[in-house]
């Protein structure tokens, strides 16, 4: 008790001295004082348990990390060596030097410019650091004390105990809320839409809830995490700076960041009426092309299969318009390093995108001229094929031996294309094929003769009628060109191969030589093959 009593004394005694000083610095201060020390002078914190005692000021050739360890050394010396007393810790004035010293170990010197860094005489400040360093070493002390230690380390064991089964009493009661809001509000939660437009889906209400308990389980589990590691590094001396300092360490981010945001509230707020106002417009376009694609809605000379693809490039235009609008109210858009990103970004897609734009900018030409459509039969360079779908980049084509072909859409742009399909319908699409026939052979029988190979292939139309064309008087033989109208070019292939076999049937059945390919030399007999000999073996007649 006596030396508490002489503490507490002696720190009343501090505390007149200070408002002393303080008084007559102001009052006598002489005008040859020192001059006020600049207040960016570098400084470094003296830390005992975590706890910071006072700063102390350094010089270029001593600088102020180096002496404040050497302090903190100095303490924890003294602090852990039980026959020096903290009350023999006293101030010894020298010439312009007031020194802390324990007996006669020396703690450190108080100068004229360290008072005047605190704005307080030299005398007063070394009193202050002697009542700070007399505390520190006291608490340091009791800190390590066997039977505190022993009682500190039950209370982390309970602690411990007290988070794991926080833990997992609230996860049971996460999932057991969870389960009595769906009970008792999915038949309620419906899809909001107007009409026939659908606005937000029912499973998407639900997962908004579903987050919403989710983050207020992480935010829990977090903070029981932050409150349970603040107390056990509390219990003991060796942890305890990173008890006082987890909280800088957590709360400094998240300071940071609540001071940002509410600096940045407004234009977040714009950004956010932005994507709600962006949102909205996107759906009722999606929604109108899907109406003009479906053909609830129509407009004068605008294909419903333009729709899927004007909607892709609307809805393309319309984003790039809210980023430009957006890009200004982005926190940090004025930043050195996001304008940085930002050009690398772009040079990256400038450099590597120009194949990909021709692409683009390809495909839809060829949706918009009307080139053709899916389901119909082109023909692209040497490939012939049936148009599966066109995409902004490719477009697929299925072959007549059900191969897909994937063609760039610029490679399309610069070819010529064949449409076997757009006419067929309407007009019908002409299949011809040509034979070469002598002289000899009446021009009048020979296009019966086609004639008649046409009206046997089934397929073929009858009106519009077949017609024959000589194409050539050759050197041997006269070129006849058959043409017959189908509206079927999806089996082209089959009909020219039956139209085919009934030419060699008929010409076989009149006696008539076909003269392809052109010979020097009538033979000795027709080369005909009689009626006879039409099913050798392996042929089968039907």
């Amino acid at each position: 008790m006596g030396s508490r009593l002489r503490v507490r004394v002696f720190a009343v005694a501090a505390m007149i001295c200070l408002v002393t000083g303080a008084v007559l610095a102001q009052e006598t201060a002489p005008a040859s004082a020192s001059p006020p020390i600049a207040a960016d002078t570098l400084m470094a914190p003296v830390v005992i348990d975590g706890e910071t005692l006072f700063r102390v000021r350094g010089v270029s050739a001593y600088p102020a990390e180096r002496r404040a360890h050497e302090i903190e050394q100095r303490i924890k010396a003294i602090a852990a060596d039980p026959g020096i007393s903290s009350a023999s810790i006293t101030v010894e004035e020298q010439d312009r030097v007031s020194s802390i010293q324990a007996g006669r170990q020396r703690i450190l010197g108080v100068i004229d410019e360290d008072g005047a860094q605190e704005q307080l005489a030299r005398q007063t400040l070394a009193l202050t650091y002697v009542l700070r360093i007399r505390s520190a070493i006291d608490g340091y002390r009791a800190a390590r004390a066997p039977d505190r230690l022993w009682r500190h380390a039950g209370y982390a064991v309970l602690a411990t105990l007290a988070l794991v089964i926080a833990v997992l009493a609230g996860r049971t009661v996460i999932g057991w809320l969870r389960r009595a809001i769906e009970r008792r509000y999915e038949s309620r939660v419906h899809d909001v839409q107007i009409q026939a437009f659908q606005i937000v889906r029912a499973k998407q209400i639900w997962a908004v809830l579903g987050g919403v308990l989710n983050l207020a389980w992480v935010v829990t589990i977090l903070v029981s995490v932050f409150v349970y590691l603040r107390y056990v590094f509390g219990l003991f001396p060796w942890t305890r700076g990173l008890s006082i300092g987890l909280l800088e360490i957590t709360v400094g981010p998240l300071e940071t960041l609540a001071t940002g945001f509410i600096r940045e509230v407004p234009n977040l707020a714009f950004l956010l009426v932005l994507v709600f106002v962006m949102r909205f417009i996107l759906k009722f376009v999606r929604f109108f092309f899907q109406s003009i694609s479906q053909g609830a809605v129509k407009l004068q000379n605008f294909d419903a299969e333009w729709a899927p693809h004007t909607y892709r490039l609307i809805r393309t235009l319309l984003i790039a318009l809210a980023v430009i609008v957006a890009y200004p109210y982005v926190p940090g858009s004025e930043s050195e390093a996001f304008k940085g990103v930002s050009l690398f970004i772009g040079l990256i897609f400038s450099l590597g995108s120009s194949s990909l734009i021709g692409n683009v900018i390809a495909g839809y030409s060829m949706i918009y001229r009307r080139a053709f459509k899916t389901g119909d039969r082109i023909k692209v360079g040497d490939h012939v094929g049936e148009v599966l779908s066109t995409r902004l980049l490719v477009t697929h084509l299925r072959t007549p031996k059900n191969e897909v072909v994937v063609v760039p859409n610029s490679t399309i742009l610069g070819s010529e294309i064949v449409n076997y399909s757009s006419l067929a319908q309407d007009r019908g699409l002409i299949l011809h094929t040509r034979v070469s026939i002598n002289y000899s052979t009446p021009w009048r029988q020979v296009e019966a003769m086609l004639l008649e190979a046409a009206s046997r292939t089934p397929g073929l139309l009858r009106e519009p009628a077949p017609f024959v064309l000589q194409r050539a008087l050759g050197d041997f033989a006269v070129t006849y060109e058959l043409n017959a109208y189908c509206r079927t070019p999806d089996v082209m292939l089959a009909l020219y191969a039956e139209m085919h076999r009934n030419i060699l049937d008929v010409f076989n059945e009149y006696g008539v030589q076909i003269m392809t390919p052109a010979y020097e030399g009538d033979p000795a007999e027709p080369k005909v093959v009689p009626k006879t000999d039409w099913y050798p073996a392996p042929a089968k007649k039907t």
